[in-house]
């Protein structure tokens, strides 16, 4: 195994001096730190080695929040961490980092600080430059720091003295809640134009507000997002849906452009008089989904796509005065799943997922009949659709100034979405075993060729 297989950077004479915040000025205590992230950081240290804690995990301690992930930078290479931690493996290909692993699934992810070349900031870069390298760069923690895209997630917290090292003025815009690029805005949207949603992200999740060249980088740059890959889009999409900001997310995605990119098939909704309406729908919505989430509760995939995409099917299909059964009801579900085929394509989502969007969606004029006349037949009831879609339909009637959805059925449907979650099956993989499976070779070389079996 390659001990190092990258590439030192070249020193660099301009390196800043950061701001150093000791620790009875800040609000960050090693009791609110993971305990095996801690064990990763003495380890590194009783070793000789610069290890740090980096990035969202400082940001959301220092706000007072519990941070999901716990990660490390460290100067040791790849190689030196195989062999400090035995209990760890190697990933990634254009950068390797260390993940190293502790009883109960934890994981802590190790990295070595990356050079700052890679990320020329002033935008005097060279067209072959735009592309990031290939192989490991390492760096100093200095141009660790400046490589980070927004400066309250440049922030190092050092394990020998418990102190803040603070390279990017993120400390500063925590305190005044201001989201900001580090370097020049536009260059790091071309670099990565999914930076764009992570703006978008902290700024709601926060209650930040957004840094003006920021923002207008965002405006300029907004059909940039294209250029990213779906998969990694559709994956920074569905973080903004789980989190219990996705309200603030949606109103800050309209203002900046950025959803009618993710969802083109809005703008033909957008263009007619009422879209004010279309898109007070679409917060109010989004409202009852955090109220959901910030209660513990974990909502499918396929229903927050379908909460997502209800405004736009009650302008396309008149979908709330509609009255069907039968074959009709067949005949417009198959009509409604053609239609996501086509608009969802691009995203590469499940079949069985956009199934499940389309039965929401065709359902709900039939549970608002039902509601409205208080009977429920019991046929519904019986149906594997039953419960998902009478939540869908419940969030729906909240979000339009109905009735708030009962404690009971909240409490319900946590359990039944944990259970689902659990219980979920896990293929076991199969392996034909092969005729006369055995060695190659043969003790008695009577019979045989050259010991290797006839």
């Amino acid at each position: 195994m390659p001990t190092d297989p990258g590439t030192e950077s070249k020193p660099d004479d301009t390196t800043p001096v950061p701001r150093i915040i000791l620790r009875q000025n800040h609000p960050i205590s090693r009791k609110n730190i993971d305990r095996e992230a801690l064990k990763v950081l003495y380890r590194l240290r009783d070793a000789g080695y610069v290890a740090y804690l980096v990035g969202g995990g400082v940001r959301d301690l220092y706000l007072g929040k519990t941070p999901k992930d716990f990660d490390i930078s460290t100067d040791a290479k790849p190689g030196e961490l195989r062999k400090i931690f035995r209990n760890s493996r190697l990933i990634g290909r254009r950068f390797r980092l260390v993940q190293v692993f502790f009883h109960g699934g934890k994981i802590v992810e190790v990295s070595t600080f990356r050079c700052r070349s890679e990320y020329d900031l002033n935008g005097s870069a060279s067209a072959k430059e735009e592309l990031l390298a290939a192989n490991n760069t390492y760096g100093s923690p200095s141009d660790d720091a400046f490589r980070r895209d927004l400066t309250i997630n440049g922030l190092f917290y050092d394990i020998k003295n418990h102190s803040i090292i603070d390279y990017t003025g993120g400390v500063s815009d925590l305190e005044k809640g201001v989201i900001r690029f580090i370097g020049e805005p536009d260059k790091r949207i071309q670099r990565d134009p999914a930076r764009m949603m992570r703006v978008i992200r902290h700024a709601a999740r926060n209650n930040f507000t957004i840094e003006s060249r920021t923002w207008q980088a965002i405006l300029a740059h907004r059909d940039k997002l294209k250029l990213c890959p779906v998969s990694r889009i559709r994956d920074e999409l569905m973080k903004d849906l789980r989190s219990a900001a996705s309200r603030a997310w949606a109103e800050l995605a309209l203002e900046s452009g950025l959803f009618a990119v993710l969802f083109p098939f809005y703008q033909a909704v957008d263009a007619k008089p009422e879209s004010e309406k279309t898109h007070r729908l679409i917060l109010s919505l989004q409202a009852v989904v955090d109220k959901l989430h910030s209660r513990g509760m974990k909502l499918s995939d396929q229903l927050l796509f379908s909460l997502l995409l209800l405004p736009w099917a009650i302008k396309e299909y008149d979908l709330l005065d509609r009255r069907y059964r039968g074959p009709e009801f067949h005949r417009f579900l198959k009509k409604v799943r053609g239609e996501l085929d086509e608009i969802l394509g691009p995203m590469s989502i499940k079949r069985s997922t956009k199934e499940s969007i389309a039965m929401h969606l065709v359902t709900l004029p039939q549970f608002i009949r039902f509601a409205k006349e208080n009977s429920w037949p019991k046929w519904l009831k019986r149906k594997s659709y039953y419960r998902e879609c009478d939540l869908f339909f419940r969030i729906f009637s909240e979000a339009t100034g109905g009735s708030r959805i009962p404690e009971h059925v909240i409490a319900e449907a946590s359990r039944l979405f944990t259970i689902e979650t659990q219980q979920r099956p896990v293929r076991k993989r199969k392996f034909k075993r092969r005729a006369g499976s055995g060695p190659a070779f043969v003790n008695n070389k009577r019979g045989s060729i050259f010991g290797l079996k006839k």
